[in-house]
């Protein structure tokens, strides 16, 4: 894939995190989503099992999975679909956009690399003045960007 079109894909996926965004602010129900829809709409664990044809024990269990974290997307797809609703799932940045992810990782790669080279200089008497080294990191962070090198995040 070469760059115009990684960077297509970047912009792609940003727009479609977009409209996740908001919903990192939705706080996790305490005993997690499946007990508290069921109990919402008054369902019986009984009546739930029923819809996805396993015990109520199976139920509670689920329950139990889904708010220990061990339960599995497909099994979540089901209790959904048993409730006629939608999994929805999906990863968001923490710094909101991929782009914003990048920059910032391009930045601190790029600091990395200006300063060991600007102490290698330094060392030799070769020394670059502050201002030189932060337009050399802006520069080589703006390069990253540009081409996501692969070892951008090692």
């Amino acid at each position: 894939m070469n760059k115009d079109q990684k960077h297509l894909r970047i912009a792609q996926l940003d727009k479609k995190i977009a409209h996740l965004a908001g919903a990192k602010d939705i706080a996790f129900p305490g005993e997690g989503w499946v007990y508290a829809l069921r109990t919402a709409l008054g369902m019986s664990l009984r009546q739930l099992g029923n819809r996805l044809g396993i015990t109520p024990q199976g139920t509670k269990d689920i329950e139990r999975r889904e708010k220990d974290g061990s339960i599995t997307l497909q099994r979540l797809r089901e209790v959904a679909a048993a409730l006629d609703m939608q999994l929805v799932y999906g990863l968001v940045p923490n710094d909101q956009t991929l782009e914003k992810m990048i920059e910032k990782r391009a930045h601190e790669l790029a600091r990395e690399v200006v300063l060991k080279t600007s102490h290698t200089m330094h060392l030799e008497n070769q020394g670059l003045d502050d201002e030189a080294v932060k337009t050399a990191i802006e520069k080589r962070a703006e390069k990253f960007k540009n081409e996501l090198p692969k070892h951008l995040w090692n």
